[in-house]
């Protein structure tokens, strides 16, 4: 099953140029098949005797150490679909089909998409090195196997932002290829699509010369990644996809460098484009908005929804700096889970909440976290503190 039509997901950078406070702002859109649920978690760094590490479908090689992250996550799968690391990186992943495309070689449990990305995280100390990872990873193991347990034969391949405070790179995949895009300045968003064109920085070392031998491109001619590896889903000039639309909210928005965390939420919660899906088959499940900061001295910010539709949720900030055990009230594991469903998840499902009440607290909460992210250490989690209050506003 692969249909653009049918999914999507967005992700989205503003580089520090852009930026009112001079920092880097991520946001994104987690868009999963309806009744799965997306749990927010903390998983401490770690020293780890076991050479092997089992993720969704298959068994890796594991490292010696790894970083600790915040994950938003189905909740039944190891990998996740966004999330960021103690070291400031962050990183979204999108479906994306191609001419490597094949489902019956695309169900093989391999390595998901999804567990890339949280390797990406738990491994790496820069954007740069998150690439590393997960090509190397990608390029050893493959990607693979059924990528929801709701719909049936569904799979797709995977394309990343991975960021830092310095710098983003947009890598696009196709089986094990790939090819990947720096960014330093301005902005970017990925979609459903592969958008790099010839802009390519980094590649598979036999991209080109598979791509020649295979007839998809003359050898001659500028390589174009995204028509040679053909680019089946999604469009990148039609103004009315949610690329473009993506596109177009970042610039207006970037306008004379005034872009700040709530402009991101803004995009995330934008419908008119179909980059916030309220409901349908596909609804967007999760989401999450990031600044990082330059100074270690700053701490980075993340604020997730661990509920559907950003519209009818509330942004939570967590960073590193706070005590770090979070609330069982977004874990699908907790004692408090009904049927896989996370306390938090449950209530919303239940709740017809006021919108005015949840800017409010969602804006007090905004407020807090920037104002103390200055100090040596937060004294309290705040991601559990709003939570308490979500949860309070459901019930009300």
């Amino acid at each position: 099953m692969s249909s653009e039509g049918l999914v999507s997901c967005d992700t989205f950078i503003v580089m520090r140029d852009s930026t009112v406070s001079g920092e880097t702002i991520f946001g994104k859109n987690s868009d999963r098949p309806k009744g799965e649920i997306q749990e927010v978690v903390f998983i401490p760094s770690k020293k780890n005797e076991s050479k092997t590490l089992k993720c969704t479908y298959i068994i890796v090689e594991q490292v010696p150490a790894t970083y600790a992250v915040f994950l938003s996550k189905p909740e039944w799968m190891w990998g996740a679909e966004m999330g960021a690391n103690e070291f400031g990186v962050v990183i979204g992943n999108e479906a994306v089909w191609n001419r490597l495309s094949e489902s019956s070689h695309d169900l093989v449990p391999r390595l998901l998409g999804m567990d890339l990305l949280r390797l990406g995280l738990e491994r790496s100390k820069t954007a740069r090195e998150g690439l590393e990872v997960i090509t190397g990873l990608l390029e050893k193991y493959g990607q693979g196997g059924q990528c929801s347990n709701i719909i049936h034969d569904f799979s797709y391949h995977n394309s990343f932002l991975i960021a830092d405070f310095q710098e983003a790179w947009i890598l696009e995949t196709a089986d094990k290829l790939w090819a990947a895009e720096h960014v330093e300045t301005g902005y970017r968003n990925i979609s459903n699509c592969m958008s790099i064109t010839t802009k390519i920085d980094r590649c598979h070392p036999d991209l080109k010369s598979r791509a020649k031998s295979e007839g998809w491109w003359d050898g001659v001619s500028e390589f174009n990644w995204s028509d040679v590896i053909g680019n089946t889903s999604g469009d990148l000039e039609n103004p009315g996809s949610r690329f473009s639309c993506g596109r177009e909210l970042l610039k207006e928005r970037c306008e004379g460098s005034k872009f700040n965390v709530k402009n991101m939420m803004e995009v995330l919660r934008d419908e008119a484009s179909g980059i916030n899906r309220p409901s349908g088959d596909f609804p967007t499940a999760g989401s999450q908005v990031s600044i990082l900061a330059e100074n270690s001295g700053i701490a980075d910010i993340h604020w997730f929804t661990a509920t559907l539709c950003p519209t009818r949720s509330i942004f939570k900030p967590v960073s590193f700096s706070m005590p770090n055990l979070l609330t069982d009230a977004t874990s699908s594991d907790s004692d408090k889970s009904k049927d896989r469903k996370h306390l938090l998840w449950f209530k919303q499902d239940e709740s017809t909440s006021n919108t005015f009440l949840q800017n409010s607290i969602e804006d007090k909460y905004i407020k807090s976290a920037l104002e103390k992210r200055t100090r040596e250490s937060f004294d309290t989690n705040l991601f559990n503190k709003a939570v308490e209050e979500e949860l309070a506003l459901y019930a009300a």
